[in-house]
């Protein structure tokens, strides 16, 4: 064997040593969701403005951890707290709504929710109104919220259990189609 021959077999040994080496070291996540569920952004005890169209407050959030889907842009949240400031139309208070989760939609039009649901406001008059369920939906662009599950909407004097809610956020009028109602004195 000449000279030549052992430096070939010399440097066809050390690109195969190379590729071996870039190969075992390669990592075994590729970082997309599909191999792991990495999201592609994550935040951790946060407050949020979030403005609409106009530039005005939409809501504000503040939660322990957001995390976003890079795939459909959605954002899971853990025990979110929003609040949404009032629009003046009817007067009151703004809404201070937690949850266990929430998922919102890529547009952001839609919050799902999930898990000990309670909303609380006051009305033009200052009186409290508390909503509580296990699942709400909010409809941030039109100050919307909808409930298929049972709901207990609690007024001073009156007590509301039912489900199918539709509420406007704006005027803070709640409608339950399938409800029982009762008037106490003390509902708070």
């Amino acid at each position: 064997m000449s000279w030549r021959g052992l430096i070939t077999a010399f440097l066809v040994l050390g690109a195969l040593a190379s590729g071996w080496a870039l190969w075992s070291q390669r990592s075994k996540d590729h970082g997309g969701p599909a191999a792991g569920g990495r999201s592609d952004y994550v935040l951790n005890d946060f407050e949020v403005v979030v403005l609409d169209k106009q530039g005005k407050e939409s809501f504000t959030l503040r939660a322990p951890k957001l995390t976003r889907d890079p795939n459909v842009k959605t954002m899971d949240i853990a025990t979110p707290t929003f609040l949404i400031p009032p629009t003046g139309e009817a007067g009151g208070g703004a809404w201070e709504v937690r949850s266990k989760a929430a998922w919102v939609s890529a547009k952001a039009d839609e919050v799902r929710l999930r898990g000990a649901v309670k909303a609380d406001s006051t009305n033009a008059g200052g009186k409290p109104i508390s909503i509580t369920s296990e699942e709400l939906n909010v409809f941030p662009d039109t100050n919307k919220a909808t409930s298929a599950v049972p709901v207990k909407v609690v007024q001073p004097g009156t007590i509301m259990t039912g489900s199918g809610l539709q509420a406007d956020l704006d005027t803070k009028n709640v409608n339950i189609p399938n409800v029982k109602v009762r008037y106490e004195a003390k509902a708070r």
